[in-house]
């Protein structure tokens, strides 16, 4: 039996995904504000998404919202300090959001001058980003079949699209991430199994099943063979994580691209 939370601890969470290969943003909401999406034009909008429960309130569930997005909308989240109620610092910060045309530092700044009240009660937040989509060549996608045979052939389709990207130097730390990744999504989640590359600031190693089971990563023993697979994942990752769609799950992995030497 779980203890009922205690009075007071509870947080609203805006939780936001953007695909910048399928140019799609993801949304949930356990109880904030819903965000402002603003347009390559400056039309401004309210995200429209489902509000769950506040977390820590009550259990309840949390349906997702997807948009797709243009090159250059820009999406602005903020918590309830920032506005306090009042419908005239919303529409404020609507007019603010308008001017495209400036860096999203200006405009953070502008909105935090518009906005600023040295009587408010409560801390304000704010987040804003901008849409930036992939070009074709910079992402590549699998569908593998779920089999075990398949681990070898996916090593061999990353490393010649290593090469093709000119990214050799980290094609033994890719392919044994991907050698694990694909193997859990195998041995421990379901069909179908999937495989994508991504070429942008970092390479991004994504693998999805059809099972929503989180792995876990745990110390292995000197004795046991197996167990480690994460924590390999872990070490030669920039950073790695899992996120959850209404069916499967995605196990990610981001590693720094090579320096480019003239």
């Amino acid at each position: 039996m779980t203890a009922p939370p205690a009075r007071g601890r509870v947080a609203t969470c805006a939780y936001a995904v953007y695909d910048p290969v399928k140019r799609r943003l993801t949304l949930a909401s356990a109880g904030h504000p819903a965000p402002l999406l603003v347009s390559p034009e400056g039309e401004v909008a309210t995200v429209e998404v489902d509000v769950g429960p506040a977390l820590g309130t009550a259990h309840g569930t949390y349906e997702t919202a997807t948009y797709g997005l243009d090159d250059g909308a820009v999406l602005c989240l903020y918590t309830d300090g920032l506005l306090a109620g009042s419908d005239e610092a919303a529409h404020t910060l609507r007019r603010v959001l308008t001017h495209q045309d400036r860096a999203l530092s200006e405009t953070a700044d502008a909105i935090a001058y518009a906005l600023a009240d040295e009587q408010a009660e409560d801390d304000a937040v704010l987040l804003l980003a901008r849409a930036r989509g992939l070009s074709d060549d910079q992402a590549v996608h699998w569908d593998l079949p779920s089999d075990p045979s398949v681990v070898a052939a996916a090593r061999a389709l990353a490393g010649r699209q290593l090469a093709a990207w000119g990214l050799e130097a980290i094609t033994f730390e890719t392919e044994l991430i991907i050698s694990e990744l694909v193997t859990n999504a195998i041995r421990y989640g379901e069909g179908p199994v999937s495989l994508r590359l991504i070429r942008d600031r970092h390479l991004t190693c994504e693998v999805t099943d059809g099972s929503n089971t989180s792995p876990h990563m745990r110390r292995a023993h000197d004795t046991e063979e197996g167990g480690r697979g994460l924590y390999l994942v872990m070490s030669m990752s920039y950073r790695w994580g899992t996120r959850y769609a209404a069916r499967g799950k995605t196990v990610w992995s981001q590693q720094s691209l090579p320096s480019r030497t003239e």
